[in-house]
């Protein structure tokens, strides 16, 4: 069973930057595209951004276009989620999740989830 841990969320001053990872222990995490969704309470589960299983396609959700950058690094089998000019509506738990090859934007679509990493943007 592939089990995805998220680490690297905080207490960030607004215009501060994180970097949240994703990785796995026991299963290489190539086969897969991994998304990242994000969580507020009394929210929906939206989805942030996603990369291809080859790292060759990212996507975004248009609130984080110029703030958030996803990459992936095989050798460390670890997904990296880069986010720069935090803003306080930033603030949710965020989970990354995988599928096999292609990204979506459709929480649904994913079969494996981490337990998330909450990110608090407050001065």
């Amino acid at each position: 069973q592939l089990q995805l841990v998220e680490s690297g969320g905080g207490l960030v001053q607004p215009g501060g930057s994180l970097r949240l990872s994703c990785t796995t222990s026991g299963f290489p995490l190539g086969p897969y595209a991994i998304g990242w969704f994000r969580q507020a309470p009394g929210k929906e589960r939206e989805g942030v951004s996603c990369v291809s299983s080859s790292g060759g396609i990212t996507n975004y959700a248009d609130s984080m276009k110029g703030r958030f950058t996803i990459s992936r690094d095989f050798a460390k089998n670890t997904v990296y989620l880069q986010m720069s000019s935090l803003k306080p509506e930033d603030t949710a738990v965020y989970y990354c999740a995988a599928r096999v090859m292609w990204c979506s934007n459709r929480p649904d679509v994913y079969k494996h989830w981490g337990q998330g990493t909450q990110v608090t943007v407050s001065s």
